[in-house]
């Protein structure tokens, strides 16, 4: 059941609280480890860029998890 009294959360702070937190990864690590630049990881944990399906396929591949998981985030923010 989905809260009703509060905003849906953006991917990028579930990225940044439930995995890049708790596992000390630095944002600058995860965009080295994607290989993509950190002003992407950046921009997407700070809420001003969406979820894409090649971004949700490489944090999928980095961070164990699949590209749903992902892209649902994005698709109930």
């Amino acid at each position: 059941m989905l809260p009703k009294n509060r905003p849906p959360t953006h991917p990028g702070e579930m990225l940044l609280k439930e995995f890049l937190e708790p596992m000390k990864i630095t944002q600058v690590e995860l965009a080295h480890r994607m290989q993509v630049p950190i002003q992407r990881i950046n921009t997407f944990i700070n809420g001003k860029r969406d979820m894409t399906p090649e971004t949700a396929i490489l944090l999928s591949r980095v961070l164990k998890t699949t590209p749903e998981f992902w892209m649902n985030l994005q698709t109930t923010y």
